[in-house]
Formats: C-alpha cells, sequence, structure tokens
C-alpha cells in the first residue's frame, strides 16, 4: 500500500492510535456513567451514519437549485427531505410556514434571526421572580413599553415550566415586535405534543437537533410565511423575513452547509413522528418529575417547586455548597451534570444550583421504576469510591446507541 492510499484507506486505530484511545476512553466514560447533564443526549445509529458519509466530502453553497457549486443534484434532494419532514414533525403546513436547516448549531441560528431583524442591535433581558422562580410577565410587559423591542424572545435553558406563548405574542403585538421562540432545549418534547407549542403564537422558531430531538448537532430555523397581519383600513402587511433569514445564513454568517448533518436531520425528523419517539419523551418528562420529588423528598430547594420539562434546577444554599462543589463531588462518583445560577445569585462564575436533566439517561431506557430502584440502593451507600463503582455497574446495564467502539 503507498503512502497516500495508507492515508486514505487505513483505520483510525491504526493510523493514529493515540486518538483512537482517546476517543475509546470518552465512549468508556459515556457508558460507565450517568449522563444527567440536560442539553446532552445519545443520538441514533442512522444518524451517526449520517455524519459519516460520504456527504461530508461535498460543497453546496446556497439553496436546493440555486447553488454556487455542480454536482449538487442529490444533496438537493437530501435538503428538501430534510425541509419537508422538519414541517412535518411539528405539523406545520408549508404554505404558512418555511425552514432552513443549514445553520450549524443553535447559537449560529439565532445570530441568523438577530441579522435578519438589524444589522446593529441592543438587548435587555427579562428576568424571573426571585421568590417563585417564574418568569415575570408584568415586568416584562412593562419593560418592553419602554424599551420598543423589535423582537422578544421567548427561549430558555434552565426554566423548568412550560412558557407562556399566547402572553409573549400579546406583549409583542403591543409593541410591533417579532416574536422569536428558541425551543432548543424543548424541542422533542413539543414534535412529541406533550407541551405547549410555540408555534401557535411565534413569528420564527429556531431549535437544536440533538437535545431532547436526540438528533445531530445542528441548527434548524422556521419562519412565518403569508400574511402578517392586516391594517385598519384592509391593507395586508406580509411577511418579509425567509429571504433576509436565508440570506443571514448564508452568505451572511456561513460558508457552505454541512450536507452530512442536515441529512442527520431529515433522519431525527422522520423519528420524531413514531409512537416510540412520543413515548420515549413522556419518559423522559415522568423521570424528571420523579427526580425532582425524590430530591424534594431529601429536603432539597427545586427551583419552581417542580418541573413540566425534562429538566430540575437545584438551589442548593440551603446546602450549605455550591454549584461547583456539587458538579465536582457527582463527577467523582461518575454522574455527569452542570452548575447553573439560580435566582438570587449574585455571580455567574460561582453559582449556587446545578441543573439535571434525563433525556440521556431515558434513551439508554432508565425508566422510572429502574431510577427509584437505584435511589434506594445509594442512599445505603455513602462511601465515594463504592458509590462510584457501583453508579458504574449499574450504568453499563443500560445500551449506548452508536457504534461499539466509537
Amino acid at each position: 500500500m503507498s503512502g497516500n492510499s495508507k492515508l486514505l484507506h487505513s483505520k483510525l486505530a491504526e493510523l493514529d492510535p493515540e486518538l483512537h484511545g482517546l476517543i475509546k476512553k470518552e465512549k468508556s466514560r459515556q457508558r460507565r456513567g450517568l449522563e444527567m447533564i440536560a442539553s446532552e443526549n445519545f443520538t441514533s445509529l442512522a444518524v451517526l451514519e449520517c455524519l459519516g458519509s460520504c456527504l461530508h466530502n461535498k460543497y453546496s453553497e446556497g439553496l436546493p437549485g440555486q447553488r454556487y457549486y455542480g454536482g449538487n443534484q442529490f444533496i438537493d434532494q437530501i435538503e428538501i427531505l430534510a425541509q419537508k419532514r422538519a414541517l412535518e414533525a411539528y405539523n406545520l403546513n408549508p404554505e404558512e410556514w418555511g425552514v432552513n436547516v443549514q445553520p450549524y448549531s443553535g447559537s449560529p441560528a439565532n445570530f441568523a434571526v438577530y441579522t435578519a431583524t438589524s444589522i446593529f442591535f441592543e438587548s435587555m433581558p427579562y428576568k424571573v421572580n426571585p421568590t417563585t422562580g417564574l418568569i415575570d410577565y408584568d415586568a416584562l410587559e412593562a419593560n418592553a413599553k419602554l424599551f420598543k423591542p423589535q423582537v422578544i424572545i421567548a427561549g430558555i435553558s434552565c426554566y423548568s415550566r412550560y412558557l407562556d406563548y399566547k402572553r409573549f405574542r400579546q406583549v409583542a403585538d403591543a409593541n410591533d415586535a417579532y416574536l422569536f421562540a428558541d425551543m432548543a432545549h424543548i424541542s422533542g418534547l413539543v414534535a412529541a405534543g406533550i407541551i405547549p407549542s410555540p408555534f401557535e403564537y411565534a413569528d420564527v422558531v429556531s431549535t437544536t437537533t440533538h437535545k431532547t430531538l436526540r438528533g445531530p448537532r445542528a441548527g434548524v430555523i422556521f419562519f412565518r410565511k403569508g400574511v402578517r397581519k392586516v391594517k385598519p383600513n384592509g391593507d395586508k402587511v406580509m411577511y418579509d423575513i425567509e429571504g433576509r433569514i436565508n440570506q443571514a445564513v448564508f452568505p451572511g454568517l456561513q460558508g457552505g452547509p454541512h450536507n452530512h448533518a442536515i441529512a442527520g436531520i431529515a433522519v431525527a425528523m422522520q423519528q420524531a413522528k413514531t409512537p416510540e419517539f412520543v413515548e420515549y419523551q413522556k419518559q423522559v418528562v415522568l423521570n424528571a418529575k420523579r427526580l425532582s420529588d425524590g430530591l424534594i423528598s431529601k429536603g432539597y430547594n427545586i427551583v419552581t417547586g417542580g418541573t413540566d420539562v425534562h429538566l430540575v434546577l437545584v438551589d442548593l444554599r440551603s446546602a450549605g455548597v455550591t454549584g461547583a462543589r456539587a458538579e465536582y463531588i457527582l463527577e467523582e462518583v461518575s454522574i455527569a451534570c452542570n452548575k447553573n445560577t439560580v435566582p438570587g445569585d449574585k455571580s455567574a462564575l460561582n453559582p449556587s444550583g446545578i441543573r439535571l436533566g434525563t433525556p440521556a439517561l431515558t434513551t439508554r431506557e432508565t425508566s422510572g421504576p429502574k431510577l427509584v430502584d437505584f435511589k434506594a440502593a445509594v442512599d445505603q451507600n455513602k462511601d465515594v469510591l463504592t458509590l462510584r463503582e457501583q453508579i458504574e455497574n449499574y450504568s453499563q446495564n443500560f445500551p449506548l446507541p452508536g457504534f461499539d467502539e466509537l
């Protein structure tokens, strides 16, 4: 085998054993531990096959039928299929909604939406009630009257209750603003129809595809088409954001789309329409509720008093431990989570809480009763090393989707 041929046709283990070994260690960590980071999940083998396919090789700047490169006839079909399935996953009428599946991830997707509304922008946050942990919609409404935003964003990364999209819509209409919903964390729950959908009220909706949706690491933007509103004199005001969003994605913020990821989006959106996916999402929420109830029974303070979704935010101030310390201790026993601010925190660098999520655990078929059985066993053993061994032995009983070795 020639030198160049060896570079092209050797397996990773042979060509780069150092990197291969590190990836195997990460695979082992994922298999042995309990993954409770709310934004993480284990994608399917079918999605991973797309990500490792020949689609990686192709450049396809532009939209289907409007490419800057030749040889894209099949790439066009794949992207159109991903668009079609994305609309179907959320029961959207293609006459009323369009979708861009090219964003590399959630942050570029959101920035494309901001760019579509203004080149320069200033932001103002809205807040939660420090006592209840719930969004203060009255304060949001009052601040919007003063700030006069062009866009109001209904989005969360660590909010455990339903968003009141109708109230957001009312505030947006009162200020002639677009309502932009970021459903990155909850898009799988929305697709399954088990929590309120933003599509009834929002003008634009973005999402990542790798969290509760359980697809590849990518972003998607949905946007309304047609009539936006009718003036008192009967004149129709049409939506004009489709072209601006598409141009903000490319050429504004990105170059060629990642076709292997777009294929993975198509797979994930198809899976989202299955009964198995709906049952999975129901179990995700059930596990989160049981986790919340169990922590409350142990005396922990749960922000908002519980959860309606896939995550639980634990306020550790009454326990006398910081979020960073709790994250470290849990990692020592092979439980992965993340430190997180809670209402009233003075510093985001030293937060007082941890965020726990159930999507990844539930993907590995860790159902409610099994979690209860495990909690009972943990309660009987406080030694860190023994507890770590127990957790790792327990975790390895459950399948990890993907390739066998990597």
